[in-house]
């Protein structure tokens, strides 16, 4: 379908938002030599695979895993971060400060298996969802990492490959690490 320069002018004509999202999503498109090139997976809940492909990415992942995380209570994924551990990829956690009192909290479980795990106390909610895999992919988006996320939530996750992507959120990840604080399983008060 070609636009006449009538409809064109005509912002009512339904062809013509859709050409002007497609030119803009071209002109985003171009990257520069210099620059990575990105991949992009979305998945929604509830039941849309998140918990899937987070377990898919950790099961490929080779050398590091950045977690930061504001719940964590998801087993399977879990069980992904201490079997990626086994594997010898360096895998290290930052928890929000209410999983020092969460009851299904997966930290206790994370720092028994040897994951290296901390608390960010010094933002009101560290309310990241983000992990950086091996420097080239980010995991991220409104998904907590729990089973009411996946089953019962209306959540997004992006899967996003990108090196120059991973490499920013990384410097994020340290800075967060920089005024954490090593977790250990405090009592309820």
């Amino acid at each position: 379908m070609s636009l006449n320069t009538a409809q064109a002018v005509n912002w009512k004509t339904p062809a013509l938002p859709v050409f002007m999202a497609l030119l803009l999503l071209t002109s985003c498109a171009t990257v520069a030599p210099e620059q990575s090139t990105t991949a992009i997976e979305v998945h929604f809940s509830p039941n849309g695979g998140c918990t899937d492909a987070i377990v898919r990415e950790l099961d490929a992942a080779r050398e590091t895993v950045l977690v930061q995380a504001y719940e964590f209570t998801s087993p399977p994924i879990a069980k992904a971060l201490t079997e990626a551990r086994k594997r010898g990829v360096k895998v290290q956690v930052i928890l929000d400060k209410s999983q020092w009192t969460e009851k299904d909290s997966s930290a206790t479980f994370l720092q028994n298996m040897g994951v290296p795990t901390f608390v960010d106390e010094l933002h009101g909610l560290a309310h990241n969802k983000v992990m950086v895999i091996d420097g080239k992919t980010v995991i991220t988006g409104s998904f907590n990492f729990t089973r009411a996320a996946e089953e019962f939530n209306a959540e997004n996750l992006l899967v996003i490959r990108n090196k120059d992507l991973a490499a920013k959120y990384a410097k994020n990840w340290q800075r967060h690490l920089e005024h954490s604080v090593p977790y250990e399983r405090k009592a309820k008060e």
